[in-house]
């Protein structure tokens, strides 16, 4: 660890934004990241190894991940926002300085996001691993809230954060989370691919990711698939499931739309279609679905399966404010003024 201060505009820090989905990595001062890499990672024992217990072996990044392995299994480093598995977060950050950045660890400071619930126990052991394996000269972990409300020009601002897993409401004052107005809501990304899921389920519609399609026939609207597999070894299930839940997120980038207002019928069936067309070759126009999927992370009330104590985007930063009122006098009416 060095003894340097580090400061100015010209330090080149390497900011490493990591997400539950997605690892987001690039140098301080640039317009967007350098590379976003996934944090699910594909984990298979190595058959040539002799010793009793065979070495794990990783495919990471968007293509080493779609090859169809024998028992490769996907599974995700993180949980509730936080680093779970730190051997896979470690092969994750050797890929991202070899591979993507072409850096080497030592002559970069660092800043790394954290979710506001992080724990002292998972920020030392961040360090910890930061210092001594990669050695990196200096280091500072910062609330992803609070940068987010800098990144607006706020110091003080209720800050909505919706990623994968869930969404949650964070009040910051002068640069600082204040933890007990923090509220969460279970409804995210994930929720919204599910709910996607479910519609083509009813549909009837088989959802088979492109990596498994060999060849296909063009079809007519609604038509039933004409298409071949593509030979190879069985997947996993949960390598199929992470292959589908992409081709889920595919249609929800083309096709979803958030409503300026509270969904209505007559609104979402006056919208214009869009036509998506899934790897098998089957086509549609998709119009007030567009709308309608969407809309359970504002008003879950009437999605099947999810209870009443769910809260949607508007009730959870009410509820936020109020824990920061009762707690914390007059700071809700500021953080009201700057959502």
């Amino acid at each position: 660890m060095s003894g340097g201060v580090y400061g100015g505009d010209e330090v080149g820090a390497i900011i490493f934004d990591i997400g539950h989905q997605s690892l987001r990595v690039g140098y301080g001062g640039e317009d967007s990241p350098k590379a976003e890499i996934p944090t699910s990672l594909g984990v298979w024992d190595d058959p040539t190894e002799s010793t009793n217990t065979p070495k794990k072996r990783y495919n990471i990044d968007v293509t080493a991940i779609q090859v169809r392995r024998k028992d490769m299994e996907i599974v995700s480093m993180m949980k509730d926002g936080m680093i779970d598995d730190w051997d896979m977060f470690e092969r994750l950050a050797e890929y991202t300085y070899k591979q993507r950045l072409h850096a080497l660890s030592e002559h970069h400071p660092i800043l790394m996001t954290e979710c506001p619930w992080n724990t002292r126990v998972k920020r030392e052991k961040l360090l910890e691993l930061m210092f001594e394996k990669f050695n990196v000269p200096a280091m500072y972990i910062c609330k992803n809230a609070v940068l987010a409300a800098y990144a607006n020009g706020r110091s003080t601002a209720m800050v909505v954060d919706s990623g994968a897993t869930h969404t949650s409401a964070v009040p910051v004052h002068d640069g600082y989370v204040i933890t007990q107005g923090i509220v969460k809501s279970p409804l995210g990304g994930d929720f919204i691919t599910m709910q996607c899921r479910q519609f083509f389920e009813e549909k009837s519609i088989e959802l088979m990711p492109a990596c498994l399609v060999g060849s296909k026939d063009v079809v007519r609207e609604r038509d039933i698939p004409r298409w071949t597999k593509k030979p190879g070894p069985p997947p996993t299930s949960t390598w199929l499931s992470y292959m589908v839940r992409e081709l889920l997120q595919d249609f929800q980038m083309n096709c979803l739309q958030v409503a300026d207002s509270p969904y209505d019928e007559d609104v979402a069936n006056a919208l214009p279609m869009k036509h998506f067309e899934f790897p098998t070759g089957y086509n549609d126009d998709y119009g007030s679905v567009r709308l309608m999927i969407p809309e359970a992370l504002f008003d879950p009330s009437n999605v099947k399966g999810v209870g009443a104590s769910i809260l949607g985007i508007g009730p959870l930063v009410t509820t936020s404010v109020e824990s920061v009122w009762k707690c914390r006098g007059n700071w809700g009416q500021f953080l009201l003024a700057r959502l």
